[in-house]
């Protein structure tokens, strides 16, 4: 989930999907917020029940495994994406691509409403990735703050939910916000009032849509299912390897180096539906509900 959330067009919600921990995930975080919503209102004796259903060792196993993936892939990923863009946009577009077909085995009923939402939500996805050509910052960028804090609770809020929602990367989305060269140089400049309005709105925006999506999840699980797979579907125009890769949404047809992405998005798309079927034969895996 780390190394995936460093690529824009990928999420760690799209690997926790194809590794059958995302219904898990959002559980833990729902009850997470329930827990935050007990300790806002002083319910400390609720918030002690709450706190123990929570799968600690196993969320911090999570947690710190995509801490790790960070900062140990980061700059190897970067710097393949930057001397490889083609090629490793080749890679990426068949682990998501093979992970579309793992989510649509998911879904409980193929109907003309999952057609119509799967088709409606990839459609406007990849038309809103399309307002901005470029998915990455100029390195002359300058990187100061110059939004109110409020801006920054708010972005906070909104690029969370790229943690949880498949297709939709949290990078990608402060790009196109132009909030991007503002957080980082609110880290830079150690600007804690800007990067703690930014972590509040966070924690509030998780805690928000977890719950929402844990609803939606327990009562429309096919129409969710069906966004995710749009959203999904989407994001493959970031995840196009022509012109070049993954720094641009603008499409071509494919020239030059055509070969190794192709091979390479075939070998993609294997090696997520073997893991698929894999954990589904090894592994006790809950169901998205």
């Amino acid at each position: 989930m780390g190394a995936a959330d460093i690529v824009p067009g990928v999420s760690g919600g799209t690997v926790a999907l194809v590794l059958g921990i995302y219904g898990r995930l959002i559980n833990n975080i729902r009850i997470g917020a329930r827990g935050l919503k007990e300790l806002l209102t002083g319910d400390i004796a609720a918030l002690k029940a709450t706190l123990g259903k929570i799968e600690w060792i196993w969320l911090v196993s999570l947690l710190t495994g995509i801490l790790v993936a960070v900062a140990a892939l980061s700059s190897v990923l970067e710097r393949l994406l930057d001397d490889e863009p083609i090629t490793m946009s080749g890679l990426f577009f068949g682990l998501v691509l093979g992970t579309i077909y793992v989510a649509y085995r998911m879904l409980d009923r193929v109907d003309t409403t999952a057609i119509g939402i799967i088709v409606g939500v990839g459609i406007s996805l990849f038309l809103l990735l399309g307002l901005k050509s470029d998915t990455v910052v100029d390195d002359n960028a300058a990187e100061v703050v110059t939004k109110s804090p409020l801006i920054f609770l708010l972005v906070g809020a909104i690029a969370i939910c790229a943690m949880i929602l498949p297709g939709i990367s949290g990078s990608f989305l402060l790009v196109m916000m132009g909030m991007y060269t503002e957080v980082l140089g609110a880290v830079n400049d150690r600007d804690f009032v800007s990067l703690g309005a930014f972590i509040v709105g966070a924690v509030l925006g998780l805690a928000l849509f977890s719950t929402l999506l844990s609803w939606l999840l327990e009562h429309y699980r096919t129409w969710v299912i069906a966004a995710m797979v749009g959203l999904m579907l989407g994001s493959m125009r970031v995840l196009w390897p022509w012109p070049d890769g993954t720094n641009t949404t603008t499409l071509s047809a494919p020239s030059d180096n055509v070969v190794l992405p192709i091979v390479l998005a075939a070998v993609g798309i294997i090696a997520v539906v073997a893991v698929d079927i894999l954990s589904r034969k090894y592994v006790d895996v809950d169901p998205i509900d």
